[in-house]
C-alpha cells in the first residue's frame, strides 16, 4: 500500500520538487512563513504566561507554551513551504526563482 500523498493527489500548480528534502524546504521559507511562525510563537508564549495560575508557575508555563508555539509554527511554515514546492499551493515566486 502506497501512503505517499504525492503519488495519489494531482497538483494544481507547477511541481518544482516532488519530494523536497528538509534543507530545501526550510530554505524555501518566505516572509509570510516566518511571520506565521513568530505570530504563533508569540501567542503561545502569552497564553502560557496567562495560564500560569500561581506566580511561581508562570515562568515555566510561559516557556512550555513558547516551545509548543515554536514547534507548531515551524511545522505550519514547513507544511506551506513543502506544499508550494510540490505544487499543492500557489507557487508563482518559487516557479520564477527555480526556472532561472
Amino acid at each position: 500500500m502506497n501512503t505517499d500523498i504525492t503519488a495519489s493527489a494531482k497538483s494544481e500548480y507547477p511541481v518544482i520538487d516532488r519530494n523536497p528534502p528538509f534543507t530545501k524546504t526550510v530554505a524555501n521559507f518566505n516572509t509570510l512563513d516566518y511571520l506565521r511562525l513568530t505570530t504563533i510563537s508569540g501567542i503561545s508564549v502569552t497564553v502560557g504566561y496567562l495560564s500560569g495560575i500561581k506566580p511561581g508557575i508562570r515562568g515555566p508555563s510561559m516557556v512550555t507554551g513558547g516551545l509548543i508555539g515554536v514547534m507548531g509554527g515551524f511545522m505550519y511554515a514547513y507544511q506551506n513551504s513543502a506544499g508550494r514546492l510540490m505544487g499543492f499551493f500557489p507557487n508563482d515566486g518559487e516557479v520564477a526563482r527555480y526556472k532561472k
